[in-house]
């Protein structure tokens, strides 16, 4: 017989979703706010007004029994982001969780795409997440507790056709999480990411009408729920998409030490599938100074052979 689990409650906490007025963001801010958090439900509005997709959701929340308060600050706008942050923080006293999910597309072959649509994209996806961590990098500090989720994408993990500017950005975010992760550990600051398959403004017309309709961006949210609560993980890469849930890893294979001759590019070359072998070897490494370590200790121990 099962055990029902623990239900995942963020009574007191204070969370700020970025991206929220629709689609993932959405139904993160709904879901938080829904299990006891207080939210600050961002979504872009130049012209803020009643009508912005924030207050619709702030509405919606509040017609529950939620508190919220709507934002439509730019995350591109570090001041605009820092305003958002003293909002919440003059509201309720904390920021306690931090949803990155803002974002935007604009795919073209890189043949074909203009320099300013890629910066565009990494201005949003990638500097857009750095102004938020970093508004609220210290006040999570000086709680000793924050959770920072980076929304990061199979585009950049593995590539896909026609979006380079986003699977660029969507990869910095990895490498943002690996190092937020290390730094505010001793601080109760766990830093993962989020990659999700769903159906969204950003997805209509990519995919199948059969395919959308399983992809339900509230079948992301319970992964998101995890990497926000009291009790989440940290550096961890989580995937979801249509009820299902995965974890990706960054790997590093053992190796193989050729030393440095005269010939070794060409041993480089003969014997790369012995290099890039994945076996019990293969390990995630808990920092990039894993792979000099692992590379010295090789040569060391080659040096010893001799």
């Amino acid at each position: 017989m099962s055990t029902i689990p623990t239900p995942l409650r963020f009574d007191g906490r204070v969370a700020i979703v970025t991206g929220a007025g629709g689609g993932l963001g959405r139904q993160h801010a709904l879901a938080l706010a829904a299990r006891g958090a207080k939210l600050v439900v961002n979504d872009f509005a130049p012209a803020h007004g009643a009508a912005a997709p924030a207050d619709a959701v702030v509405a919606q929340i509040r017609a529950a029994g939620g508190e919220a308060i709507a934002n439509g600050a730019s995350v591109t706008d570090a001041q605009a982001v820092q305003a958002m942050v003293q909002q919440a923080m003059d509201t309720w006293g904390r920021v306690d969780i931090l949803v990155n999910n803002a974002g935007i597309l604009r795919d073209k072959s890189f043949a074909k795409m203009d320099l300013a649509d890629f910066r565009a994209v990494v201005e949003v996806h990638l500097m857009g997440a750095v102004h938020c961590c970093k508004a609220v990098w210290e006040i999570m500090r000086a709680q000793n507790h924050g959770r920072i989720v980076l929304t990061t994408s199979s585009s950049g993990l593995y590539g896909n056709f026609g979006q380079s500017n986003y699977g660029a950005a969507k990869m910095a975010l990895v490498g943002l999480m690996q190092t937020l992760s290390l730094e505010g550990e001793k601080n109760g600051i766990r830093v993962n990411c989020l990659a999700p398959t769903a159906a969204t403004r950003m997805t209509e017309g990519l995919m199948p009408a059969a395919v959308l309709a399983l992809l339900q961006p509230e079948a992301v949210t319970p992964v998101l729920l995890h990497l926000c609560h009291d009790k989440a993980p940290t550096r961890s890469i989580a995937c979801a998409g249509a009820g299902t849930f995965e974890r990706a890893y960054i790997t590093l294979t053992q190796g193989l030490h050729l030393g440095l001759g005269p010939d070794t590019p060409e041993q480089v070359a003969a014997q790369w599938d012995e290099i890039s072998r994945r076996d019990a070897g293969e390990t995630v490494p808990q920092a990039g100074s894993a792979q000099g370590t692992n590379e010295v200790g090789q040569a060391m121990r080659a040096g010893s052979d001799d």
